[in-house]
């Protein structure tokens, strides 16, 4: 009896230490393990995630730049005022009314302060009339403040005009002027302009647009002309996100190409090569009927190790596509850890459809 006993306590004495410590090892390769697999998934998730982020955002982007370009040049689309320097207020003048204006990468320009280090910034001018788009013919102007125009019922009051001459100057600088009044067949306007009979007043409507672009810290950032002085001079940095507001995050680069007809002696209305040939006249102007851009989005996942060995590429990066054209590569070495992120690039080419519906300008 006592043999059995004995027995029954060995049996209820449990596991050995060795036992214990050999389960507790066991258990914590279990647990590296688990942590291990729990570590990369979270990586590859939030690098998933990332990339679906700089999808987004590249997208939203070149959405908004693509939908101003297309509509750049309404209301100014004539070889009487491409090209011509023009006052929007006292203090604030752009030097050229023109659809599109591209500033290269490392070009001085007082008038956009410069973006993030390679990267280019733009200007978009378009007017939203619901009158004729090409402007008026003025057939006298009784006063200075008065237009008498072919079709007076084509302006409103508060509508912005902008007057031109019949004879276009060498220095051609002009000025936008707001409606007082309409009685046919005037168009009264607040300051008006000596020495308009036989010009044009174009109708740039109640709320034109006048916005510039740039990549700043990152972001795709945008300042709207007719309600803020967007100059260099006027934004010491840190530029005020009220006035330069971030419209994008986790972009990193915006090249853009001008797309030209080069046939000469007279333009034919085709496309022939891109280049970041700003025009200085007016039929230079008319000859440049598309924009090519890139926008490059960033991953903002840091990865430990390098996982872009080379910068990313776009149809602008080599010269001679097409034929003739110069280049506009990306280049990111600005940020020493570039390459410690992952990219997706969005390119398009812009057609400049009110430039493109002028064809081929005759003496151009």
């Amino acid at each position: 009896m006592f043999q059995v006993a004995q027995r029954l306590r060995q049996r209820q004495s449990g596991f050995s230490l060795v036992e214990i410590m050999v389960a507790a090892v066991i258990g914590m390769f279990g647990v590296i393990v688990m942590m291990q697999v729990f570590a990369l998934s979270e990586e590859r998730k939030r690098t998933t995630t990332g990339g679906g982020d700089a999808m987004t955002e590249g997208v939203t982007a070149l959405y908004a730049l693509q939908r101003d370009i297309r509509q750049s040049g309404y209301g100014i689309a004539d070889v009487k005022v491409l090209g011509c320097s023009v006052q929007l207020r006292t203090g604030v003048t752009l030097s050229a009314m023109a659809p599109v204006t591209i500033y290269p990468s490392g070009m001085a320009n007082p008038l956009i302060p410069a973006g993030d280090a390679n990267t280019d910034t733009l200007l978009v001018v378009y007017g939203n009339t619901n009158g004729s788009p090409q402007g008026d013919g003025i057939t006298s102007q009784p006063l200075q403040t008065q237009y008498a125009v072919q079709t007076s019922t084509a302006f409103i009051a508060n509508d912005v005009v902008v007057a031109a001459p019949s004879t276009r100057a060498g220095l051609c600088a002009l000025t936008l002027d707001r409606v007082a009044g309409v009685v046919n067949p005037n168009v009264n306007v607040g300051t008006g302009v000596s020495g308009m009979s036989n010009g044009t007043l174009f109708n740039l409507g109640q709320a034109p647009t006048v916005v510039a672009y740039a990549i700043r810290n990152g972001n795709l950032t945008m300042c709207d002309y007719t309600a803020n002085d967007c100059s260099a001079a006027a934004n010491a940095a840190p530029l005020n996100p009220a006035v330069w507001v971030p419209i994008a995050n986790n972009i990193v680069s915006l090249r853009a190409q001008y797309g030209r007809d080069t046939t000469a002696p007279s333009m034919d209305g085709i496309m022939d090569v891109f280049d970041q040939t700003t025009p200085t006249t007016a039929c230079g102007w008319a000859r440049a009927s598309a924009v090519r851009l890139v926008l490059v989005a960033r991953n903002a996942q840091f990865e430990k190790t390098a996982v872009t060995t080379a910068a990313p590429v776009w149809d602008g990066s080599a010269a001679d596509n097409p034929p003739g054209s110069t280049a506009a590569a990306i280049d990111l070495s600005a940020n020493a850890t570039w390459q410690n992120y992952r990219y997706k690039v969005f390119q398009t080419v812009v057609p400049l459809r009110n430039i493109a519906w002028l064809g081929a300008v005759s003496g151009c």
